[in-house]
């Protein structure tokens, strides 16, 4: 039987446009299965003005927000806009592309935003071909988590359920165990 995440906090999930079987609705699932509050938000551009209404009335660093692909860029964007709004308690930044436009890499405005972030990425992602580390780690002063041969983290890269990210959904630390 699955391990019952601990942390009871509501997850906020941005993503780009899912394929079948992607791990965000996966996540989704086990989390709303668990009793967790899941608000998704599917972006077709990294556009800050759209997560006003997914986070509005969310709790000042009572809630977790995990990004994916164009969604990272998304956070990036509202992190170093300043929006009003509340301010989550951990992100995670998951296979952030490169090639979208000028985004902000603003140390102090992405640790303002929330109370610790986390970078994931992996060693092949053709859409981030210098790499997450070099691309957003080193810019952000962000230690990264790189996974051997996930690629964008989709279904077709084997990433379809993911219990890494349902563990750091469960646990309260920051640190992503891949």
């Amino acid at each position: 039987m699955p391990r019952r995440p601990t942390r009871t906090v509501p997850t906020v999930l941005l993503t780009g446009q899912l394929a079948e079987g992607d791990w965000p609705a996966w996540l989704a699932a086990e989390l709303t299965a668990a009793g967790r509050t899941v608000r998704h938000r599917a972006l077709t551009e990294p556009d800050p003005a759209q997560l006003t209404a997914t986070l509005a009335d969310l709790p000042p660093d009572g809630f977790d927000v995990v990004a994916h692909s164009v969604g990272c860029l998304a956070w990036l964007r509202h992190a170093h806009s300043a929006a009003v709004g509340p301010r989550p308690a951990r992100v995670a930044l998951v296979a952030p592309p490169a090639g979208y436009g000028p985004v902000a890499l603003d140390v102090d405005a992405v640790r303002r935003a929330a109370d610790g972030t986390v970078l994931v990425g992996s060693d092949n992602d053709l859409a981030c071909p210098a790499g997450v580390a070099a691309e957003y780690g080193a810019p952000l002063k962000m230690a990264t988590t790189v996974v051997t041969g996930a690629g964008s983290f989709t279904a077709a890269d084997g990433y379809g359920p993911w219990p890494a990210v349902l563990d750091w959904c469960g646990r309260d630390n920051l640190a992503f165990r891949a």
